[in-house]
């Protein structure tokens, strides 16, 4: 071998050694590109994708690239899952990037929200690793903020669900009694009329006549002839009955001087096949179903009659147990309980709060508007009535209502003992889970409160809260709250959501500040800035949210922060 030959050898050696051992150039920020950038909240997270377009002839074939993005914010940084890719020559898993065309690779950035984190960059950071060398290129920064309107999400706003009282005014009752006939007959029998339940019929309407507390609504007189015979023979025992009933009735209230009442009705039927099927099916007569059948076959009076007398060996046992049930007059007494005033419930709960129920207690906190005021009447109504689930549960709800969190979860804890299958303090903890972030927790809770009437508005938070705007909104449905009109936003129904902010009954800072985002994002500066100006006029922490809100960092709001 000759000494240039040698000699090419030895210098190519060189220049492959040199091409190898080469370190890294610095990474161009143009390099990178984000989604979405600025970044922005779903849910309580911060997702991304950095996606990376390495130009030929940039990549050494014996490097590896660990690449970590951090997100800067107050002095502070917060690191996502660092990412590997690696040059053609690196024995190993990650991505290769070739030396002659350059490649792509898309990294997964992830961070747990901060409210520091509005005012922020997104900074890559890249170790090498060339054989036994190591060492960092510098940093790129390649994306600036994140907007946050997500996180606008509250829990605390969603009506926990109220364990409701059974509070009626008025209760009606019914008091009834039979007065029976002989076969054939319609006069009344003296022994009718002093059987024990005419007497206390009697004497109950007697009673309610004279009792302020009670109102007779109504005196209903039904008389029946059993079906048997010919029905022109059945009309006029029914309607004589009826009419010989009314009269006792009236000389009855008449003697017992009851003036004052609803009214005084009175109808009769001369054949009484309903009652005869009923009484029928209750009964232990052989071959029953056999009669059942022939009241289905045929509907003719007549003819449902000449059937059954076939059945001669039945008629009998009919004739001795069944029919003489159905001659009868039924005076039914219809009475109001009238329950006490609101201002009679309301005076007790100051006065003697042990002489309420459960439920007239539970119904006087729905007629005080202060907060305070219901807790102290749950609070009473948990003293007195401890193993009724609805005092624990409801008291609880003022308690969140305060924000005084951990004695309501404890609350609804306890009414979920006394009732596991309550749905009201299941749905109840799933807002305390909500609140604490525990979504899995929440579901759970959730899950097991269907039928609830504030579900709805809790599982739309929830969907919300946990990056759903889709399914947040569906669950929303008509709801008219901040919370719904978020979700309308962040699912871009622009439309909606307007619509929806305007027909909030009570607008608050944050409503303001919600419509003013919706300005911003369908380029109405008026709307951005007169939303702005009532939210940071009701509450003045907004001013300086507003100013790091990247919503409003195409808006000059130098008039109103």
């Amino acid at each position: 071998m000759n000494a240039k030959l040698l000699s090419a050898i030895a210098l190519s050696g060189v220049v492959m050694l040199t091409g190898c051992s080469k370190k890294l150039n610095q990474f161009s920020p143009d390099y990178f590109t984000v989604n979405p950038n600025p970044l922005e909240v779903k849910g309580d997270k911060i997702p991304a994708t950095v996606t990376a377009r390495v130009p030929a002839k940039f990549f050494v074939k014996n490097a590896e690239v660990t690449v970590t993005p951090y997100l800067c914010f107050e002095g502070q940084e917060v690191a996502s899952q660092p990412y590997a890719f690696q040059g053609e020559k690196v024995r190993g898993n990650a991505p290769v990037i070739s030396y002659d065309n350059g490649g792509t690779v898309t990294i997964p950035v992830m961070y747990t929200y901060q409210p520091e984190m509005m005012k922020s960059d997104l900074e890559l950071a890249f170790n090498v690793t060339q054989g036994k060398k190591q060492y960092a290129l510098p940093r790129v920064k390649v994306a600036n903020g994140v907007i946050a309107t997500a996180a606008l999400a509250d829990a605390s706003t969603v009506t926990p669900a109220l364990a409701k009282d059974k509070f009626q005014r008025i209760i009606n009752e019914k008091y009834n009694a039979d007065i029976h006939f002989l076969i054939n007959q319609a006069n009344i029998r003296n022994g009718e009329l002093t059987t024990n339940e005419m007497l206390t019929l009697n004497k109950t309407i007697k009673d309610a006549s004279g009792d302020k507390s009670r109102e007779i609504e109504e005196i209903n007189i039904s008389s029946y002839a059993s079906p048997e015979g010919s029905l022109d023979l059945n009309t006029r025992l029914a309607e004589n009955r009826e009419k010989n009933t009314s009269a006792y009735l009236k000389n009855q209230l008449k003697k017992d001087k009851i003036t004052e009442f609803g009214e005084l009705t009175a109808n009769f039927t001369p054949e009484d096949w309903e009652g005869f099927q009923k009484l029928v099916s209750a009964s232990d007569i052989q071959d029953k179903e056999l009669i059942l059948s022939v009241l289905s076959m045929y509907k003719d009076p007549e003819q449902r009659e000449r059937e059954i007398r076939n059945l001669s060996s039945i008629f009998d046992q009919l004739a001795e147990q069944i029919l003489p049930q159905l001659r009868k007059s039924r005076i039914t007494a219809s009475i109001n309980v009238i329950g006490k005033s609101d201002q009679e419930i309301l005076n007790l709960v100051q006065s003697n709060p042990s002489s309420l129920s459960a439920d007239e207690l539970l119904y006087a906190a729905t007629l005080v508007d202060s907060n305070a005021d219901k807790m102290k009447i749950y609070d009473k109504a948990a003293e007195l009535y401890p193993n009724d689930y609805r005092t624990y549960n409801d008291l609880g709800l003022t308690q969140y209502v305060a924000g005084n969190y951990d004695a309501a979860k404890a609350n609804f804890a306890k009414a979920t003992r006394l009732a596991p299958n309550a749905s009201e303090p299941q749905m109840n903890l799933g807002l305390i889970s909500l609140m604490n972030k525990d979504y899995r927790q929440a579901n759970q809770k959730f899950g097991a409160a269907a039928g609830v009437d504030e579900l709805n508005d809790a599982m739309g938070t929830y969907y919300l809260m946990t990056g759903d705007a889709n399914a947040a909104v569906k669950a929303f449905g008509a709801a008219k709250t901040n919370n719904a009109a978020l979700a309308q936003i962040l699912a871009k129904d622009y439309s909606k959501a307007k619509s929806t902010l305007a027909s909030i009954a009570a607008p608050d800072a944050m409503t303001y500040y919600i419509t003013a985002i919706l300005g911003a994002r369908t380029n109405n500066d008026s709307m951005v800035n007169n939303n702005l100006r009532q939210a940071v006029k009701l509450d003045r922490s907004l001013a300086a949210k507003a100013a790091k809100d990247l919503e409003f960092r195409n808006f000059n709001l130098s008039a109103i922060i």
